[in-house]
């Protein structure tokens, strides 16, 4: 393919800076700086020290080049799906997986989306979902969230509603990193970047109950109860051939 063939771009010289990557700003943003940093941790534990800015510039590179394969209609900086960890380091998260994937390993790209998404969840270690209080307030989270999907039409996402004693049920059919994953071909490494999912809940004593994703399915269902209910004794987790964190 076309991108399999662009060049080592430390081979034309000079530091390719954050600011002149060549892709359209007015609907697309930068990978997130924390996702930068995790990148080049990883680029530098792969990599002698003069191979390391050449292995960066291909991921910029790969970059530029998915951005202007892709659709440009996710909002930019409004979109709040687009920060940290979200859509866009996705994205950067594949492009390190493409250049590196000789070296890289379906953990490391796990423990760098995990980086990136669970310390704010560890900031909510008081949170405990086996309790009604919190139950609810997740769920005005969960319904939150969906105006903001439903301003976007990036991520579809349906609200079940609420019912005191049960697990809060919501899923998307709709996302634009497993469209991305689909549209490129990076499917095999999708399941690194949704199991964080089930990690993020577990750090607030819930448990993610899910049977498929948007990548290996037509929908990504979340049900989610606390971590001492029977629904999740009733539903045991294993993981798949492909890798997927998922329930019987």
């Amino acid at each position: 393919s076309l991108h399999d063939a662009l060049p080592i771009c430390g081979e034309r010289g000079g530091k390719m800076k954050d600011n002149e990557l060549a892709f359209d700003r007015t609907c697309h943003v930068l990978y997130s700086k924390p996702c930068k940093k995790q990148i080049q941790k990883r680029i530098a534990l792969h990599y002698p020290p003069e191979k390391q800015e050449a292995v960066w510039e291909q991921v910029q590179q790969k970059y530029v080049y998915f951005l202007s394969e892709w659709r440009t209609d996710l909002g930019g900086k409004q979109n709040f799906h687009n920060g940290a960890g979200g859509t866009y380091d996705c994205i950067a998260i594949l492009c390190y997986y493409d250049v590196c994937k000789t070296v890289s390993s379906f953990r490391e790209i796990e423990e760098i989306e995990e980086d990136l998404i669970l310390p704010s969840f560890r900031k909510l270690k008081f949170v405990d979902c086996n309790k009604l209080f919190w139950r609810k307030l997740m769920y005005k989270a969960f319904t939150r969230a969906k105006s903001s999907c439903d301003k976007w039409h990036d991520y579809e996402m349906h609200v079940a509603p609420y019912e005191k004693g049960k697990p809060i049920y919501y899923e998307f059919t709709a996302c634009p990193a497993a469209e991305f994953a689909k549209k490129f071909g990076f499917e095999d490494i999708m399941p690194a970047l949704c199991n964080v999912d089930y990690a993020s809940m577990e750090l607030i004593h819930a448990k993610l109950i899910r049977t498929t994703t948007c990548a290996n399915g037509c929908k990504c269902d979340y049900t989610i109860c606390g971590d001492r209910d029977t629904y999740a004794k009733e539903h045991p987790e294993y993981r798949d051939e492909a890798g997927y964190r998922r329930n019987t």
